[in-house]
């Protein structure tokens, strides 16, 4: 009668529970959660982000034709500009609203930006556009902050600003305007609107400077603090264990006391 009982009350156990904790007696689950696949790396988002890194050598092929001389040819390099920049503004928006986000994509994406902006950059200063140092700042600053990200990378993931947005923002609307074919007074917008761009751009990095040094100081506290919990820790188990060798070898029972007493009379 007991074995019979015991085997009951096993067979019970085994049997798939539904939603609400009630064993499902006599009858198979109603369905099988299936593992959730893997975002595969070929996808609208990726394909952007590399059809963008594709069109950065398009674009200073035509931006560099006839020393940029070329009405007709600077036209197409600030039409290729353009569709890279719109393609940097829909690859993220639909990796995240399509759950297309993969490890190719955080990788490739910021190197696209980069290529895209410092290869521009560049190139305007080369064909005398664009001066020099305000090249030299604005890369600088993103080899520094590209650094900091490498410093904090195992503590934390700092997210784009608000401030790196409206920078980008600011440096590509300059770099298309530079690019345009205009008069002098043309130039000078764009020159304006570069000199947001570089205010921007610096204090971004100043502020992202600021925010992986915090990073850092927290992650060390919280590492020390760890540390010291381990050592209290291992100091109360030592003190614990003398307690016990004190009471189990140094301390006399009573019994053992009255003993002696009485062997000495």
């Amino acid at each position: 009668m007991t074995d019979r009982i015991r085997r009951a009350v096993d067979e019970n156990i085994r049997r798939p529970v539904d939603e609400k904790g009630i064993a499902n007696v006599g009858r198979e689950p109603d369905h099988i959660t299936d593992p959730v696949d893997p975002v595969p790396v070929v996808n609208i988002a990726n394909a952007l982000t590399v059809f963008r890194i594709i069109l950065v050598p398009v674009f200073l092929v035509a931006l560099f034709i006839d020393d940029g001389e070329s009405t007709l040819w600077r036209s197409i390099a600030t039409a290729v500009f353009a569709l890279a920049a719109l393609t940097d503004r829909y690859d993220g928006h639909l990796a995240r609203e399509r759950g297309l986000i993969t490890d190719f994509g955080k990788m490739a994406d910021p190197i696209a930006d980069k290529a895209l902006i410092g290869g521009a950059l560049v190139g305007l200063s080369v064909l005398g556009i664009l001066p020099w140092w305000v090249t030299a700042v604005i890369i600088a600053r993103e080899l520094w902050v590209t650094a900091l990200r490498f410093w904090v990378l195992r503590h934390k993931v700092i997210p784009a600003s608000r401030g790196g947005k409206l920078k980008t923002l600011l440096q590509s609307l300059a770099i298309g305007m530079y690019l345009l074919p205009f008069g002098s007074g043309w130039q000078i917008a764009a020159g304006v609107v570069m000199g947001l761009a570089l205010v921007v751009t610096v204090y971004t990095g100043l502020d992202y400077t600021w925010q992986a040094i915090r990073v850092r100081a927290d992650a060390g506290a919280k590492r020390a603090g760890a540390e010291q919990d381990g050592a209290d820790g291992t100091a109360g188990k030592a003190s614990g264990d003398a307690g016990s060798a004190v009471s189990e070898h140094g301390t006399t029972s009573p019994r053992r006391a009255v003993r002696g007493t009485g062997a000495g009379r």
